[in-house]
């Protein structure tokens, strides 16, 4: 997409909703030796979620995964909405954004397989990371330079700030 037509997308965004296995997380499933379900994250995506709070954008997170670990993220970084175990993610993105009252123009998404395809489509602009499968580079306004997992979303959530003039720096007296 045109630089200038997605940043003019972008300035538009008050809500990035993302998807977790692969977008949030590297996509691999780790499990201890006793069974236990283990993700990886980035803690400068996280940084990029509480960078979009503090300049008043919300966050949301979509996935078909059924999972505490992503739960305990979310609550760890103030994400307010989240969507477990969902088998329709076009159907739950659009009940998210009636739930807020927000057309699709206000919505960014970030996924990266297949499943994310029908909300990238929906979003009034989407961005997947750079190991994504091919399907949906193809239809994503943005590919990232980074990987899922490894600061896709914290460069997402820069260009939203950087198109809305909104710093990427922690004030001072929050920390």
């Amino acid at each position: 997409m045109e630089q200038q037509i997605l940043l003019k997308k972008l300035e538009k965004i008050e809500l990035l909703v993302m998807d977790v296995d692969g977008t949030l997380t590297d996509s691999a499933m780790y499990f201890s030796r006793n069974g236990e379900e283990l993700k990886r994250f980035s803690t400068r995506d996280g940084m990029g979620i509480n960078l979009l709070h503090l300049a008043g954008i919300q966050t949301a997170i979509l996935t078909s995964e059924l999972s505490e670990i992503v739960t305990a993220r979310a609550k760890k970084l103030g994400i307010k909405h989240v969507v477990l175990g969902s088998k329709n993610k076009k159907y739950a993105l659009t009940e998210l954004g009636v739930k807020l009252g927000m057309t699709f123009q206000k919505i960014a998404y970030i996924g990266d397989d297949v499943n994310d395809i029908p909300p990238i489509k929906l979003a009034g602009v989407s961005a997947c990371p750079a190991d994504s499968v091919p399907l949906v580079k193809e239809v994503a306004d943005y590919i990232c330079v980074a990987n899922g997992g490894n600061g896709a979303v914290r460069e997402f959530a820069e260009m939203i700030l950087t198109a809305q003039n909104k710093p990427i720096v922690v004030p001072e007296d929050n920390w």
